[in-house]
Parts: C-alpha cells; structure tokens; sequence
C-alpha cells in the first residue's frame, strides 16, 4: 500500500496529526515491523511491543547512542539521558526505587481530599466563566498543581512550569529544528537555575519523605543510597514532564472522546459507576502517550525480521492498543469494555511510576467535571497538540451548558 511505503515518521502529512489510526491500522496490516529511511523500525503490533517490554535485556532504553546526533553537546541531551525513563539499570532501578515510596498507594491517597478542593475550585471558577477551555482551565491546570505539590514548588513561582515542559518533551518528537533546540535547551537552564535554589533550601529545611519528593529525592534510601546532584536536578524535571503533558492529555482525550461517542457520554452520566472502566478505555483509545523507543543489545528477530544489535526501534503505543488481535472491534470506543488490559503506560519494568497517580487525577477531575456539567459542548474548533509522540489538545473550547 502506498501509507506504508511512503511513512516515515520524519515526514509526516498533516493529516497524520489529526488522525493517525488509519496510518497504523494499514501498518499493522501490511508492514508491523516496517523499516524506516533511517535505518530504524517501527513497530504496530500488541504481541511484539509487549515482548519488548517484558525482555529489557534485549532491548535497551538508553538513549546516549540515540541523542547524540540529534541533540549534541546540550542540555537537551544531559536531560533526556539522565532522566529515569531513558536509562537501564543500575541508575533506572536507583531513581525508581527512591521515588516508590513517595508514589505508593498511601501516599497517593493522602493527595485525594487536596485534589478534591483542587478541582472544585477550578470548576468553581469555570461556573462562574460559563465559557471555558477544557485544556486552560481544568485538565492542564490540575497536573501543574499537583506536582508542584509533590516536589514542594511554592505557588507563586509555578507560572513558567507548562511552558517548559512543553517545550522539553517537544523535543521528543521525530523532527526538531534548531531554533526549537535552541529554545529547549534555553527552558531546561532556566528551569535547573531554578532547582538549584529550591533544592538548597530543602537541604536546609528537609519534610517528611513519604509526602515530599524533593525530601525523598534528596535523602536516599534508608540504606545510603542517594542520587548524584545532576541527577536528582534531572530527575526533578522528568517528574514535572511525566506527570504533566500526559496526565493533561488523558483529561483533555477523555471530555473530547465524550463529545464524538454522545451515547457514551449519556450512558457514563446515567452510570457513573462505569467512571473507571471508562478511563482505560480512553487510556487504550486515545492513549496519551503514542511511541515510545528501545534500541536492540544483540541480534535477534522481532516480527520475523532480524535486527542487529544497534538498531533503533519505535514502539507505536497508539496502533498496538487498537490491534485487532487483541482487542475486538478495536476502532469502537466502548466505556465497559471488558476485558482492557492496555499498553498505555507500557509494561515491564518501565511500567509508568505515576499511572495510579495519573488514574486518580483522572478520575476526579472527570468525575467531579461531569456531575456538573453534564451538557457541555464545542463552542469553537479544537486545536491539536500536532504531535506525533503525545497526542492531546492544546486547547478545547466548550460552554458548560
């Protein structure tokens, strides 16, 4: 066909941005493991993406050999090959096991009656707008606070947070310009000039562990182990980026989804009791986060071709939770499907640290947002994120009803 002989993710149509699903469905179809002009594969399929995640010995997720030419001798590159998500062990199992506690079920449900207020301040104030972006107002400004809360960022200084973090996992996407590289690597100072000062005055006045990450970050294990400087500074910035554009995405992908599937919206409002099984179905339908990446250690074969070690390969998150093979009538949304188990905060050992944290976000702010506001609809035109790694909305526009 001719998507599949054409795609490459370094020259993606416009159309692309705003649907990509028949591009991975035509994929999956024809070319699951297709190669791309640049030597790396990309990967559709639910079986092969969930091997890869389970086999991280085989499959690498540092990403020093990657960046490199990409992002060169910056702070881009010392950020996005420090951070936990693009590290294997032993400096991913390290991050991963300091920031466990402050993640844990107890922990995360300390944060609940915070986060209640939260929402219901903000929708308070969108009553009071009637007129409201779904982005702006709720799902963006809900992840902002929250961790800020976690890494004890003061209010007043939490302005620059989105625009930083937008700008840092934009340089994720398959295409980057100098100009874009430039600003990125301009936020990323910015933002470590900022650290420095806040993490000198924790060491100086530390708080409780279990409900501060920055205190837990800073002190270590009980066993000694503690994060290098950079790499507690760093991994203070991933958690901004990971709990963020992601989290937004889900709300925003949840209250659009609602306006195209109308049945389904009537149907949660009438049951809110399918709030849950609703979520993981956007989760798979629209997940937040579309690729991710690994690199081969050794040769081996994945969908009956041989990879030597070296090569890069793009898991597409998007068209493996709409297989066919997995799910049945992948392209039908349905809030009480049954069963759901998804790839949208992958699986392994670079299971998503936050998802239950992300879950909770979620299902306040929809929760709360549609007992409501049961009638909200589009008062202007949605506008895409136009990303091909996260895939969400800048902003929605809506009146309450």
């Amino acid at each position: 066909m001719a998507i599949t002989a054409s795609f490459d993710l370094c020259a993606l149509p416009p159309d692309f941005y705003r649907n990509p699903y028949p591009y991975y469905r035509a994929l999956r179809d024809h070319a699951p493991a297709k190669q791309l002009p640049d030597g790396s594969y990309f990967l559709t399929r639910f079986a092969d993406l969930e091997w890869i995640y389970r086999n991280p010995k085989l499959f690498s997720s540092d990403k020093k050999k990657e960046f490199k030419p990409k992002f060169g001798d910056t702070l881009v590159y010392e950020h996005h090959t420090t951070s936990l998500v693009f590290n294997d062990p032993p400096l991913h199992t390290q991050v991963r096991r300091i920031l466990q506690g402050a993640l844990a079920p107890k922990a995360i449900a300390y944060m609940e009656p915070q986060l209640i207020a939260l929402v219901d301040r903000l929708l308070d104030t969108m009553a009071e707008k009637g007129e409201v972006d779904l982005v702006e107002d709720l799902a963006s400004a809900i992840p902002i606070e929250v961790i800020g809360n976690l890494l004890g960022v003061p209010h007043a200084d939490r302005g620059p947070l989105r625009r930083w973090s937008l700008l840092i996992l934009g340089a994720l996407e398959p295409v980057l310009s100098p100009a874009q590289l430039a600003e990125t690597d301009a936020a990323i100072a910015d933002f470590l000039a900022y650290l420095e000062g806040l993490v000198a005055d924790r060491r100086a006045h530390p708080r409780d562990p279990d409900i501060d990450v920055l205190s837990r970050l800073i002190l270590g294990e009980r066993n000694g182990e503690r994060l290098g400087h950079r790499e507690l500074l760093q991994n203070c910035i991933f958690l901004l980026n990971a709990g963020h554009e992601t989290t937004t995405n889900f709300i925003g992908n949840a209250l659009m989804t609602l306006l195209v599937w109308p049945d389904e919206r009537r149907r949660l409002v009438t049951d809110p009791a399918l709030l849950e099984s609703f979520l993981e179905e956007v989760l798979r339908f629209e997940s937040p986060n579309q690729l991710g990446n690994r690199m081969t250690v050794e040769d081996v074969e994945v969908c009956g071709v041989q990879l030597p070690a070296g090569t890069s390969i793009t898991t597409c998150i998007g068209a493996a939770n709409r297989d066919p093979e997995r799910f049945e009538d992948p392209d039908r949304f349905d809030l009480a499907r049954t069963p759901n188990r998804h790839l949208a905060f992958a699986s392994g050992t670079h299971l998503c640290l936050g998802m239950n944290l992300a879950r909770l976000e979620a299902r306040t702010a929809i929760g709360r947002f549609l007992a409501r506001f049961p009638d909200y609809a589009l008062s202007g035109e949605p506008q895409s994120g136009n990303r091909a790694r996260f895939r969400g909305f800048m902003h929605l526009p809506v009146t309450l009803g």
